[in-house]
């Protein structure tokens, strides 16, 4: 990405393809380097949404602007926009009610003229800066640390000034730039000339030309775009390096006195809310700086800010102690293309503390901020710094940045790099680190089976050189280990961990921080195996070393503190879960760049504790910011993009979404399908949200296809008291219900119940949703003593795990309520489906599908109380749900059924009779044909037939139900008793 903003030219014309139109188009792209066209709103739209990065500059035709400026201002990626037409008159009222039309012109030149003013502006106020607020800052001690996103950067430099480049860098340059400005004529031009006319003295000028340059360079430190930085590099070190030179000539002059200079730009309202709260805090500019001695020069550029929505405008007014060698600096007006300006320029990384602020308007947001320029010499920073570097360790500048692309997650960028160095390599030594780099980069990547045989050849390669229990492997065997880990050999991964354990043992290392990873790997796997208790024993180990060794805002911490976390909201602790999540988040907020892979981790991870909190629009929200990043960083194929998808379909399965559920999930498997083996763990959670999207729907057969595939998975590759066994178990249990085969689902859960009872707290709420599923299989078999105690063992642990009523509560709710039904205790059922209904009202959407199934059986207990106005009325609250095409159609059948009976107790048999036909529609279209389901409805229309004297079809019916009973129920279920009762009613009829 050349630069972060596009243009399009939205026109009406029935012929794009005419000169006009191309014409537009080539004088536009003269000024930026992409351009697209559009004809219609909906084509406007699209290109939006396919640049979601990037903002927008409109230039619309007068009539075209009538209807989509209406449409399209207040969309917040869109900065401005410019009206092209022949007559200013026409649409000069209408204009100023829009504040992000900035001007009708009557040609396109003109538009050309005004976006070079406004890029130019928002280029000097794009400029990436990092603030440190006394609030954020732990004391006053810890206030000079500047944040590690600066670090970065700062690392960036170090490297890239420290790499020789070839000659063949600047053509390596130019080519790639050609190619980013391929449809650009006049930046191609430019690009031409750089190439054959560039040398390192006129690195200045080339950098203050309005081009290629400067707008690249900065996007690319801007968003730390490793591939730009990277091909810019040698034009980056040259620039440093002129200002240096340059500096050490013109120190004297300044007679060791401070001096000021000035900048104009906008800041956001946010940016500029933070730096307001920042005073005797520190303001860092990630970039080359350029500044004015003249301070209306600078002015004006702040007060040209304004006219941007959401801007403040800023003058940096900067004092300079010529003594500080931290930064250099200079007057570049006798080596800048803008050779009548009085430029100060600083190089990359300026660090200033923040002084006095004041507004400069009373009207309009603009202020002044007086500035001082810094030293970042201080113990904390120096300390980070360190660690960094140590973190990206390598005996040259190229594989140092190998390292540094791992660690800011610019994955593909790290490959190509080691790939090379791997040809390039003369030795077989610096070919096993190479092997071994390139391991790292597929794990990573999700190219395990590529991992692997990278990692063997460099084994292979040292086994040679060292004995196997040399310490120079325990890198390697943490790696490899983890990588069996991703493909879901647990055996294997843990054969490698504990050899590593083996090494630091041999050499009493075992306070190493060294030995840290290895703690945090074994952790990791037994998280995945299931054992939580051994998982956090190993992560409290691995913490504790890094609280010793690191400072607090280190990233590694914040790693930490994610898998604490994670541990914890797999047994259940949600509010601890939070409390390390929240602190990991922190940590990586501040430390990393705002896409980094790790921080879709965080908001992955804190999304999915929200989810079990029952706060959906929190998780959504938190989910959509993992599939943000994951969607920019990682491979199409990645399976950590599966899991994105698979998380948020989850919360959509929870909101009663099931259509949308299902489409993410799909997206998922296509994913993992094609990434992981065909017996991978991973796989069978997807195959069992793929088949809880289609239970919720009725699809029961598609159904029992993936959680069969699910089972047979878990079955092979799951120790026999996995929870996640028995998760697939209870979900055999459920389909196996839903079909009307209740025998089969009790083996099933009862199967589930014994590996929770083994496995978890007492007073886990995964153990009482265990009895609740006995409860409600017992009560469908007719067992309702059965039923209710299971029941009421599951209501008493969940009043000690939950502190307050929980959507996980409600099942079993809405199950005791079921059961004192079926039990003609109508008043105790009443009580607990009203507490399900408080708590479904608290936490899920007014149209949610689990309310309508509510509120049919809240209806169902009035109609046996003989109020069947108020039966009626909460039917219908039902149906306004379900008639909408959400959810589950078989839902639906149940209401229609419950209206059926409702009107004919009140014997209104023709309206009943109607009801009981669509509910019979449904469950003959959608259920099995001995299904307990159909019995039930049959029996509904035998009692109907009785009732107008029609014998013979009532006959019919019972029989139908009768023998479905004989099928599916015990000899003493109360149903099938029910059934042939009505049986001798009808045939005494006879």
């Amino acid at each position: 990405m050349a630069e972060n903003y596009f243009v399009i030219w939205a026109h009406n014309s029935t012929d794009p393809a005419n000169q006009a139109c191309q014409n537009i188009l080539a004088q536009l792209r003269d000024v930026v380097n992409e351009v697209k066209s559009c004809t219609t709103i909906e084509e406007f739209i699209q290109t939006l949404n396919e640049n979601k990065e990037k903002l927008a500059f409109i230039v619309c035709s007068g009539t075209f602007s009538q209807y989509l400026v209406p449409d399209i201002h207040d969309m917040e990626k869109i900065h401005a926009i410019y009206i092209l037409c022949g007559n200013k008159q026409r649409y000069k009222v209408w204009a100023n009610n829009w504040t992000k039309v900035k001007g009708i012109h009557t040609s396109i030149k003109s538009i050309c003229e005004a976006l070079v003013m406004v890029l130019k502006q928002l280029n000097e106020s794009n400029m990436p800066v990092s603030i440190i607020s006394e609030t954020e800052a732990d004391s006053n001690e810890n206030l000079d640390q500047l944040e590690p996103k600066f670090m970065y950067t700062q690392i960036f430099k170090e490297i890239l000034l420290d790499i020789e480049h070839d000659e063949k860098a600047i053509k390596d340059l130019t080519n790639f730039c050609r190619e980013l400005y391929k449809n650009n004529d006049a930046e191609t031009k430019i690009i031409n000339e750089f190439e054959h006319t560039y040398q390192p003295l006129k690195a200045i000028w080339w950098y203050t030309r309005e081009c290629f340059t400067y707008k690249m360079l900065n996007g690319a430190l801007r968003t730390l775009n490793g591939d730009i930085i990277i091909r810019m590099g040698v034009f980056l070190r040259d620039v440093h390096r002129q200002i240096e030179a340059l500096h050490k000539k013109q120190v004297n002059q300044y007679d060791g006195k401070d001096f000021k200079v000035y900048r104009g730009q906008g800041l956001s309202k946010n940016d500029f809310d933070k730096l307001e709260n920042s005073k005797r805090g520190l303001l860092s500019f990630n970039n080359f700086l350029s500044t004015s001695t003249k301070r209306e020069v600078s002015l004006a550029f702040a007060k040209g800010a304004l006219g941007t929505t959401g801007m403040v405008g800023i003058l940096f007014e900067m004092t300079i102690d010529p003594n500080i060698t931290s930064t250099p600096f200079a007057s570049i007006r006798e080596v800048s293309d803008f050779v009548e300006e009085d430029e100060v320029l600083f190089s990359m990384h300026t660090v200033f503390r923040i002084n006095d602020i004041k507004k400069l308007d009373d009207k309009r947001p603009l202020y002044q901020i007086n500035l001082k320029l810094t030293s970042d010499d201080d113990k904390k920073l120096r300390q980070l710094t360190d660690l960094i570097r140590k973190e990206s360790p390598g005996p040259t500048g190229w594989t140092r940045l190998g390292r540094l692309l791992l660690k800011i997650g610019q994955y593909d960028k790290a490959e190509e790099l080691y790939t090379t160095l791997l040809e390039q390599a003369s030795n077989d030594s610096d070919k096993a680190s190479m092997f071994h780099h390139l391991g790292e980069v597929k794990n990573y990547k999700g190219q395990y089976k590529e991992a692997v045989s990278f990692f063997e050849q460099f084994f292979e390669i040292n086994r040679k050189i060292f004995p196997e229990d040399n310490p120079a492997f325990i890198t390697f065997y943490n790696n490899i280990g983890e990588v069996y880990r991703n493909m879901g050999n647990h055996t294997k991964a843990l054969e490698f961990y504990e050899k590593a354990v083996k090494i630091f043992e041999k050499h009493s290392l075992l306070n190493h921080p060294y030995l840290m990873p290895t703690y945090n790997n074994i952790g990791s796997l037994y998280k995945d195996m299931g054992n939580y208790f051994k998982a956090l024993e190993f992560y409290n180990k691995s913490n504790q070393i890094l609280e010793k060794t690191l400072p607090a805002n280190h990233p590694n911490l914040s790693v930490s503190y994610n898998n604490i976390g994670g541990v914890y909201k797999s047994m259940g602790y949600y509010l601890k879960a939070l409390e390390f999540l929240e602190k990991a988040l922190k940590i990586k907020e501040i430390a990393l760049p705002p896409n980094h892979p790790s921080l879709a981790v965080s908001y992955s991870n804190i999304a999915g504790i929200y989810k079990h909190m029952d706060n959906y629009s929190k998780a959504i929200e938190y989910y959509e910011k993992d599939i943000e990043i994951s969607e920019k960083t990682l491979s199409p194929n990645h399976p950590e993009l599966a899991t994105s998808y698979t998380n948020i379909g989850a919360v959509y399965d929870e909101i009663g979404d099931y259509s949308k559920a299902l489409q993410f999930h799909e997206r998922a498997i296509k994913i993992k399908e094609i990434a992981l083996p065909s017996n991978h763990s991973s796989l069978a959670t997807c195959y069992n949200n793929i088949a809880t999207a289609y239970t919720n729907m009725g699809n029961y057969s598609k159904a029992i296809e993936y959680f069969e595939k699910d089972l047979k998975i878990s079955e092979k590759t799951l120790s026999s008291n996995h929870p996640n066994l028995a998760t697939s178990y209870t979900n055999m249990g459920t389909v196996s219900s839903d079909m009307g085969d209740y025998w089969k689902a009790l083996l099933f859960f009862e199967k589930a119940h014994k590996i929770y009872e083994n496995a978890l707290p007492a007073n886990h709420s995964s153990l009482a949703m265990s009895y609740t599923n006995l409860g409600s299989v017992y009560h469908d078999i007719g067992d309702y003593t059965a039923s209710l105690k299971a029941l009421q063992t599951a209501f008493l642990i969940l009043q000690k795990a939950l502190k307050e009523d929980k959507l996980d509560a409600s099942v079993t709710y809405i199950w005791l309520g079921r059961v004192y039904r079926s039990m003609k205790d109508y008043s105790k059922a009443l009580e607990y489906f009203e507490k399900c209904l408080a708590i479904f009202q608290k936490v899920l959407q007014e149209k949610h599908p689990h309310l309508a199934i509510l509120y049919t059986a809240i209806g169902d207990v009035h109609r046996l109380m003989g109020d069947y106005e108020k039966a009626l009325l909460f039917h219908r609250k039902a149906l306004d749900i379900q008639e909408t095409g959400q959810g589950n159609p078989l839902k639906c059948a149940a209401t229609y059924t419950n209206i059926g009976e409702t009107y004919r107790e009140m014997k209104n048999y023709s309206t009943a009779l109607t009801y009981f036909q669509k509910a019979l529609q449904i469950r003959e279209d959608k259920l099995p044909k001995n299904h307990p389901h159909l019995a039930e409805i049959y029996h509904n229309l035998a009692k109907l037939y009785l009732a107008t004297e029609e014998y013979s079809m009532a006959m019919k019916n019972i029989q139908q139900a009768i023998d479905i009973g004989h099928k599916q129920l015990s000899s003493t279920h109360p149903h099938l008793l029910n059934y042939k009762n009505t049986f001798e009613e009808i045939q005494n009829k006879l």
